[in-house]
């Protein structure tokens, strides 16, 4: 939708350091500065916009009275990964350093995205836990976020494997266009193929369905074991960075985020990705609020 006229708000375009921005101020006055939310669209890097999400933004500004920060970061293919979390941190840092001319209390801003978005929002965290020049950001909202690209049979990947508009297949074609790679490595990645058994043994710690509390394990196969093919990993060796996959992220990392919402479905092949990052914030002592939709699936 079109950026249009709000009597509950005020709406401007405007660019954080290049990065087009939309900015949603509630109109009523505060008698002290609002809290911010930074919003990150999902869309696999490569779908949604500003105008997309305009109706969810101006919910959020008002429902919460808050000030609301839309991210028009750039799409691929016509920018190349890692260019869309690049501008989604520009935009960040820009926000953080200029809070108090948007009314905006910097001590109380959050970052938040779903799917891909959530993906943005979780790395822009990780890489500033350990800045000192910058306010910290409050807290993380993660809607059903895409965290690994290790196992792609997990318990919610078999469970969903084609329920609608997000099946297990298509996620894996997306992340391929996405990064621009040959997509007949499809069925390598479904397999598994393109993980090396070093790297499985060393983040099973993390990333495993034993770790998946067993009420979201029933009917969960093991699948059978692949072969490992180099030229498929050293084709897709971005899906191991933990830019593109913040659940491999060490603990040092981890210990240091902020307070974090995690929103996960029941029909959704991510759900086990937001269960496992949750657990993993727990285990390091980060208070994490969890909302578990039944009967919804992703987006």
């Amino acid at each position: 939708l079109p950026a249009f006229r709000d009597s509950k708000l005020f709406i401007k375009d405007l660019h954080f350091d290049e990065v087009p921005v939309r900015i949603y101020c509630p109109t009523a006055p505060s008698a002290r500065k609002r809290r911010g939310v930074l919003f990150i669209h999902g869309g696999c890097g490569m779908f949604g916009s500003i105008r997309s999400f305009e109706r969810i933004c101006r919910y959020l500004a008002r429902k919460s009275d808050s000030v609301v920060v839309s991210v028009g970061y750039r799409l691929s293919p016509e920018y190349t990964y890692p260019d869309q979390t690049l501008d989604c941190l520009t935009a960040t840092l820009h926000f953080l350093r200029t809070a108090d001319t948007h009314g905006v209390d910097p001590n109380r801003i959050i970052v938040c995205g779903d799917s891909a978005g959530g993906t943005f929002a979780t790395s822009i965290c990780q890489e500033l836990v350990n800045r000192q020049d910058i306010p910290k950001i409050r807290a993380q909202v993660l809607i059903y976020p895409f965290l690994q690209t290790l196992n792609f049979d997990l318990p919610s990947y078999q469970k969903n494997a084609f329920t609608a508009f997000l099946t297990r297949e298509r996620l894996v074609h997306f992340i391929l266009k996405y990064l621009k790679k040959d997509c007949s490595m499809l069925p390598a990645l479904l397999a598994g193929s393109h993980v090396p058994e070093s790297m499985n043994l060393k983040y099973k710690k993390w990333i495993h369905p034993d770790l998946i509390p067993g009420a979201f394990k029933v009917g969960y196969k093991p699948p059978s074991p692949s072969s490992f093919l180099t030229q498929v990993h050293e084709e897709t060796k971005e899906l191991f960075e933990i830019r593109f996959s913040p659940l491999l992220a060490e603990d040092a990392i981890v210990c240091c985020l902020p307070d974090t919402c995690i929103i996960t479905c029941e029909h959704d092949v991510l759900r086990d990705d937001g269960l496992l990052y949750k657990k993993r914030l727990e285990d390091n002592n980060v208070k994490v609020t969890w909302y578990y939709l039944e009967k919804s699936f992703h987006g």
